[in-house]
């Protein structure tokens, strides 16, 4: 049994504040990068600087001094370090020896400097040229009985340049074998979005949140995961706006936010109260609290109109933009009182408030995160998002729309300009006009399915153009062994990690620029360009010298790669042009996506870039019925597997405040209060009771499995925490072992990471 007083104890400061700024310089002390971090820092996310390898929240037009948060510092710091990761590092070190290492060791020991392949002989990586490298593939490529047997991962670092060539690289190979990040977060995003608005982005711009009366954040930890959210939300709760919270977890940042750009919360370090109402919705509830909310506002619509009231619902904008409302009124009649307040965790009285607030509220905005898209429902939760915007018009006019918060800074861009497994035909259709070449039309591989091709030996070349494959997927032993069967994984990448110790029989890292560094082709400094998740596009330039002389930019890695994959065979495309000069990549971007990049190069150099066309922030509907469509989610159980185990509990992986998606900065948690140690499960405390489980106790935790594979992770200290009865949080990637490749959104497949279900078992 462990003391928890040791490794936890409450955090009752404001998030951000003092304890940011502190963190901000411990980060750059750290990596020995003050000097360099700093300069850096100055320039994240203005006009003439790089964008922030971290979130994706969009850039203020009126920029501060300095445009970056808490997370982004360490992301910076983190690339920026003086720290190198040499020939000389691997001499010393084989791979058996860095498996046994954490994650957070192999990415502290610094940036990678030259191109490395493995020699299973000596069990280390060693030097190879880079022509070398690319003839690697080549031969691995061609060797391949058929093209999907190669799969193409993109993590959202990754700039439009970059993955639009990869995608057109796959796409001239023979494959959409495109897996990406994406696939693991918003997924449910880019697949249930559609079917209710005709679009998978959201139709929210940064302007809007600045009207707002009323925002709904679900799912989300914004001071953890897109700490710049926290300066929105702050600014908007301090002119009036209502913010109402639903999360399993009391996140301090949604709670009280100081933020560190301002005089005055750093002075008296008060802060600013973030949520007016914050309902802690049982894990795998949030269906069951957003029909409750709805039903209230139909049945007071109902008295409203019975008795000569306005309307709370906005029957012309239903009547005039939306499809489908009668059948979903019916399903609101139809589910019980009893299954939504038993679901959801929340009381009637709770759910009648937010309904009040709605009602009240002219202009409303709803923000989510991956609490609402990793579920086996993934996509329909977001699709019960939309119907509780629609029922007033809060789609489409200033101050209102669905706002996802997305991860990685250009995760969303990545798909836009191709990555992609189930390409439209129409992009299809105009990639091979512009480059003269029939595009494969079958769908490829997401996540999932390209581990299920792993999992059956149909995979020979496994190319990531950054990310940690390794440590981000599910069922880890599985993936695991999987991955070390395929003939050959590349890795392009600025830091060690995980997927340089799980590999293939042969190995390349590829060492690559980071977004901070000086990128000159040809004498000409180059910028690529990123999109952020509010559809705005703009450019990014380095101002730091590179790491190591060797490294390579993303655009010229794929580019040396097209070169010996392709060689002399049709089409004929000049690729060394388009290293020479990004601007030409941009211009074939235009090409094939003439209606969204339109004059791309000219509107690049606006201020702040601009804005891409969404059709649904104009209530213009790209749906098959032409209008936003409410669509119906029968009854409100997520999962059945915790009706048949009355003990299960819903277990949710979640990101410590050290973190950001697989890089872990430290083993601390701050705002949660766990200090030095990443091996914990938080549990209700009635939970806990009912199992023989005492504060500080070491626990296991099973899965609750469909194909009778067991899944368990043990030696987690159990921490009593605010957190309803039923549900249970752990650290992801360390849960990863738990969350079983077939358990995933039915639409998206987006493997279901916020609801797993598990047994809690004393050790």
């Amino acid at each position: 049994m462990a003391n928890p007083d040791d490794i936890f104890a409450p955090y009752d400061a404001p998030a951000g504040g003092w304890g940011a700024l502190a963190a901000t310089a411990r980060a750059l002390r750290q990596q020995s990068a003050v000097a360099r971090g700093s300069r850096a820092l100055l320039a994240t996310n203005q006009p003439e600087g790089f964008d922030c390898p971290g979130c994706a929240w969009p850039d203020p037009r009126h920029t501060s001094s300095f445009e970056f948060c808490e997370n982004g510092a360490k992301a910076v710091a983190w690339e920026v370090t003086d720290r190198r990761v040499t020939r000389d590092f691997f001499a010393q070190n084989t791979l058996a020896d860095l498996a046994k290492q954490s994650d957070h060791w192999l990415e502290s020991q610094g940036r990678l400097t030259e191109p490395m392949r493995y020699d299973p002989a000596t069990d280390r990586y060693v030097p190879i040229a880079w022509d070398d490298a690319f003839a690697m593939i080549a031969r691995h490529i061609a060797a391949m009985d058929h093209p999907d047997q190669a799969e193409f991962y993109v993590s959202g670092r990754t700039s439009n340049e970059a993955a639009f060539l990869f995608a057109l690289l796959g796409r001239l190979i023979g494959t959409n074998n495109f897996p990406d990040c994406s696939n693991m977060c918003h997924e449910p995003t880019s697949r249930g979005l559609p079917q209710s608005i005709g679009i998978g982005k959201g139709t929210s711009t940064l302007e809007d949140f600045e009207h707002a009366d009323m925002i709904l954040s679900i799912g989300q930890n914004p001071g953890t995961n897109s700490p710049r959210a926290m300066g929105t939300l702050r600014d908007a709760a301090r002119r009036g706006a209502r913010i109402v919270v639903l999360n399993p977890l009391r996140e301090r940042a949604l709670e009280r936010f100081a933020d560190p750009k301002d005089a005055g919360d750093i002075l008296t370090n008060r802060g600013q109260r973030i949520a007016h109402l914050y309902c802690q919705v049982k894990v795998g509830g949030d269906v069951a609290a957003l029909k409750g909310v709805m039903k209230l506002l139909v049945e007071a619509d109902r008295d409203a109109r019975a008795n000569g009231r306005t309307p709370v619902l906005d029957h012309d904008f239903i009547a005039a933009h939306t499809s489908g409302f009668d059948a979903f009124v019916a399903d609101l009649d139809a589910t019980a009182w009893d299954a939504i307040l038993e679901t959801s965790g929340l009381s009637r009285e709770t759910l009648q408030q937010i309904a009040d607030i709605y009602a009240a509220s002219r202009n409303v905005i709803l923000m989510y995160g991956m609490g609402i898209t990793q579920h086996r429902h993934g996509s329909q939760n977001i699709q019960q998002c939309v119907n509780l915007l629609l029922l007033r018009g809060n789609i489409g006019r200033p101050g209102t729309g669905i706002s996802p918060v997305r991860g990685h800074s250009n995760v969303q861009g990545d798909r836009t300009v191709g990555i992609d497994d189930q390409p439209s035909a129409a992009y299809l259709d105009r990639l091979g006009k512009v480059f003269n070449f029939e595009p494969p039309r079958e769908h490829g591989h997401n996540v999932v399915t390209a581990l299920e091709a792993m999992l059956r030996g149909d995979v020979r070349v496994f190319i990531g153009m950054g990310g940690n494959f390794a440590a981000a997927v599910p069922d880890t032993p599985l993936a695991d062994a999987a991955m070390r069967r395929i003939g050959l994984t590349v890795s392009v990448a600025t830091k060690l990690n995980r997927g340089h110790v799980v590999h293939g029989q042969d190995a390349l890292i590829l060492p690559c620029l980071a977004r901070s560094e000086l990128d000159p082709q040809n004498g000409v400094l180059q910028s690529v360009t990123i999109e952020d998740s509010m559809s705005m596009v703009h450019a990014s330039g380095g101002l730091l010298e590179p790491a190591s002389p060797q490294l390579r930019s993303e655009v010229a890695i794929v580019c040396g790669m097209a070169k010996a994959i392709l060689a002399d065979r049709p089409p004929r495309i000049e690729w060394d042009g388009y290293v020479a000069d990004y601007a030409r990549i941009r211009d074939d971007i235009e090409a094939v996506y003439p209606d969204l990049f339109h004059d791309f190069n000219e509107r690049l150099r606006q201020p702040g870039g601009f804005r891409l066309y969404n059709p649904a922030s104009e209530r213009v509907w790209k749906t098959d019925t032409g209008r936003a469509n409410f669509l119906v989610f029968r009854g409100v159980a997520e999962d059945p597997a915790r009706e048949r185990n009355p003990g299960t509990l819903r277990l949710a992986t979640l990101r410590s405040h050290d973190q950001y998606n697989t890089t872990i900065y430290s083993l601390d948690d701050r705002y949660r209060g766990v200090k030095g140690d990443r091996m914990v499960a938080f549990m209700n405390e009635q939970d806990m009771a009912e199992r023989g489980i005492a504060a500080g106790d070491r626990i296991r935790l099973r899965t609750v499995s469909e194909d009778g594979v067991d899944r368990s992770v043990g030696n987690l200290t159990a921490l009593p925490y605010n957190i309803p009865k039923g549900s249970i949080g752990a650290y992801y990637p360390e849960a990863n072992p738990l969350l079983p490749l077939y358990h995933h959104d039915e639409l998206a497949l987006t493997p279901a990471a916020k609801s797993i279900p598990v047994i809690a078992e004393a050790m």
